[in-house]
């Protein structure tokens, strides 16, 4: 049971920053910020559970998908239609043509919900498939793409025009979807006001712990085999193929499980803002998450989560301060991590960071002559290779 713990921790340091992010969004945002703020700061970490999701799929196992933004949309209009069905009751709807339907429907002559639409008439039911529809789409792709081999740049040319395809659909589905309005006027949840302030914080701490959720799940992955195998693939695919694994169904795994993370972050962003639409679907938004995860750290999950809150950060505060400059500004700010920080904020914790922090607690070299604690088998592991099947994996 301890090991699990730990596993789960990441060992004293993992435990240290994770209760350390734990008390800025428990804790500090709550007490310093205003309930304007603090609904925006709930949105950015709607976007960080993409950023997770990549941390696994692209740092570790060195699958690089730009349209994680389909997955985060999905999810994001699964809550939306179940929201939406809701506040369209046929009390509320009476001066519609067909009350019952949402406007958006009765405004393109529309007079029966679409068979699509029934499921999420059911609240059970629309909770599993915020998770079940992306991770099935992501499936689907995964198995079509990795079983042929296909990785690298050519999956995620793929994942883009998977991202364009569904734009491109929902907003030419418009008595279905909304169109490039999306889904708006959400009110209310099982009769519960979403829009009022004591809501909103609701839904914030709600979102915070999912998000922790998702990252105690991440690592309990990256701890196990399974972890230790995706950083063998990212590294050497074919040698862990030839040792006897299926290196398509671990792939298949990660992805998916990428998907129902970024899917929780949309359901999560629908209930925070209160609509969801195709611009956040699309090959921009997907791009974008992938910078919020290189900012961070691809290596990092806790990274993932400060880097999402210090791009939006600077999006927000480059827009307010500097209408006619902040998109340069941007341009400036992810330039100068590619060039000078290219592990992102947790690179630069590691090299620089923990230094300093060391130079603060007023830390001691080791005297001359002390020998150095040999490194134990999980330290050896790391950069070196992997035990599979009996023999040595190495890099």
């Amino acid at each position: 049971m301890n090991s699990v713990f730990e596993k789960l921790l990441g060992g004293r340091q993992g435990a240290i920053g994770l209760l350390v992010l734990s008390a800025l969004l428990f804790v500090v945002f709550p007490l310093v910020l205003n309930d304007f703020r603090l609904n925006m700061v709930g949105k950015y970490l709607s976007y960080a559970f993409v950023a997770v999701g990549l941390v696994l799929c692209w740092g570790y196992g060195g699958i690089l998908s730009l349209g994680q933004g389909v997955f985060f949309g999905l999810g994001g209009y699964c809550m939306a239609a179940f929201l939406k069905l809701e506040a369209s009751d046929p009390l509320s709807t009476k001066i519609q043509s067909t009350p019952g339907i949402p406007d958006f429907m009765d405004w393109n002559q529309i007079t029966e919900l679409p068979a699509l639409w029934l499921p999420f008439k059911s609240f059970p039911l629309t909770m599993v498939l915020i998770v079940a529809v992306p991770m099935l789409l992501a499936f689907i792709v995964g198995i079509a793409m990795f079983k042929r081999r296909v990785g690298d740049v050519y999956f995620s040319i793929v994942t883009q025009a998977i991202a364009a395809i569904l734009t491109i659909l929902i907003i030419g589905r418009q008595g279905w979807t909304g169109g490039v309005n999306g889904i708006t006027d959400l009110k209310t949840m099982l009769g519960w006001d979403i829009r009022t302030d004591d809501a909103k914080l609701i839904l914030y701490f709600v979102c915070c712990g999912l998000l922790v959720a998702s990252i105690l799940f991440g690592r309990w992955v990256l701890s196990s085999k399974l972890g230790r195998l995706l950083v063998a693939m990212r590294d050497k695919e074919e040698r862990v193929r030839f040792s006897g694994y299926d290196v398509a169904n671990f792939k298949v795994f990660t992805f998916v499980a990428a998907a129902g993370i970024s899917a929780i972050g949309g359901a999560m962003f629908t209930l925070q803002v209160g609509f969801m639409s195709p611009s956040f679907v699309g090959i921009v938004p997907s791009i974008e998450m992938v910078i919020y995860a290189a900012v961070g750290g691809r290596m990092s999950l806790l990274g993932a989560v400060y880097g999402t809150l210090i791009v939006n950060y600077g999006k927000t505060y480059f827009s307010e301060t500097m209408p006619e400059m902040w998109l340069f500004l941007m341009g400036g700010l992810f330039i100068a991590v590619v060039m000078y920080f290219p592990n992102g904020v947790a690179g630069l914790w590691e090299s620089h960071g923990k230094k300093w922090l060391a130079k603060l607690a007023g830390g001691k070299k080791p005297a001359p002559g002390t020998a150095r604690k040999p490194a134990t088998a999980p330290e050896q592991a790391v950069g070196t290779g992997i035990e599979l099947t009996g023999m040595e994996v190495t890099k």
